[in-house]
């Protein structure tokens, strides 16, 4: 079977998944407790007959097996619908569109700070036991992976706000004027180029701005990978540097830095590609409280305003985006591994 044959197995293998994980989520909003038509009306209420009608209007009194099929048709032929309350009117798709980039741009900083700092520590660390950075990067992994994100969310929150009485600086004024909770302003990126060309200051400051209003949340989301990385990524190391090839290089007079790139880093990486690859649950499952907190506003914000608003086809499309990225992951994960490792077979 070839890499692709492979590949496109792993695709065919996940529809019953998406379906499975759309089931599911249809079963939790259409039969739990929330209850759109008093969202619509409000704290003002409505007698029995209007509600009914609203509900019958939201297309929420037919049988529930053909509210079932409505939605997984129009979710798997991407009819994602319009917002009922959150947005009444807007569509759902053209809300994930706007809220996106926020959540993106938070996402892309967190695996970032995880991987260039959480991998090379733990590297370091293995390729030094014993020693005082070996230390320091054990003991901060586990620091970092113990503290919960809504937690250290709440806690940098309350230090960035007295920053300059406990830090000595203020950080709404370090390096550009911002506010600590605010959503980060995306618009540099509309015709970069053309901007850097025309005015680089200009771009170069809302670049700055913009990673500068994200960087808190950033920190907090990225932290729990970045503690993974660290430990999981000095025991790879450790375990690969005393293997039986390892050994042989050595016997054989291949210097060290040789053994270090071509043997040890390219093997210690592959128990980390399912830590790397996971950090999409986080964000999605971190990004929702940490989004809330530093008012980032992104796909986070939207689901949970979705959720406490009970905007059924808002929710159910931001669940089936959510699930398709997740069933995406672990397939590029289990690509990453045939590529990184190629004693691992296609006949699995």
């Amino acid at each position: 079977m070839s890499r692709w044959q492979y590949f496109a197995r792993r695709l065919l293998l996940s529809i019953p998944v998406v379906i499975f994980g759309t089931t599911i989520t249809f079963i939790l909003i259409r039969m739990g407790p929330l209850d759109p038509a008093a969202a619509i009306v409000g704290p003002s209420g409505a007698s029995a007959a209007q509600m009914q009608q609203i509900r019958q209007q939201l297309g929420l009194t037919k049988p529930l097996w053909q509210q079932y099929i409505q939605f997984m048709v129009d979710l798997f032929t991407f009819h994602l619908g319009n917002s009922w309350v959150f947005s009444p009117g807007a569509k759902a798709y053209t809300l994930i569109v706007q809220f996106a980039p926020r959540t993106i741009w938070l996402g892309f900083w967190s695996v970032i700070i995880a991987l260039f700092v959480g991998i090379p520590l733990g590297f370091y660390a293995g390729l030094n036991p014993n020693t005082l950075p070996d230390y320091f990067a054990s003991f901060g992994g586990i620091v970092w992976r113990a503290m919960p994100n809504f937690w250290l969310a709440i806690i940098l929150l309350s230090v960035l706000s007295q920053s300059d009485k406990l830090l000595g600086f203020s950080w709404t004024h370090f390096i550009v004027q911002t506010s600590i909770v605010t959503p980060p302003d995306l618009s540099f990126f509309v015709h970069p180029v053309h901007k850097l060309v025309t005015d680089p200051g200009g771009w170069a400051a809302s670049f700055v701005k913009a990673f500068k209003m994200v960087i808190p949340g950033a920190v907090v989301l990225g932290s729990a990978s970045m503690g993974n990385e660290m430990r999981i990524g000095r025991t790879a190391v450790l375990e690969t540097i005393n293997s039986n090839y390892v050994e042989t290089a050595r016997a054989k007079g291949v210097s060290r830095r040789s053994i270090v790139w071509k043997h040890v880093f390219r093997n210690a990486l592959i128990p980390l590609v399912p830590i790397i690859t996971g950090e999409i649950f986080l964000l999605i499952g971190g990004s929702v409280f940490v989004e809330t907190v530093f008012a980032i506003n992104g796909l986070g914000y939207l689901f949970f305003q979705a959720a406490i608003n009970a905007d059924l086809p808002l929710i159910g499309s931001l669940m089936f985006i959510f699930i398709l990225i997740i069933v995406f992951t672990n397939i590029l994960q289990d690509f990453l591994y045939t590529l990184i490792d190629p004693r691992v077979g296609y006949d699995d």
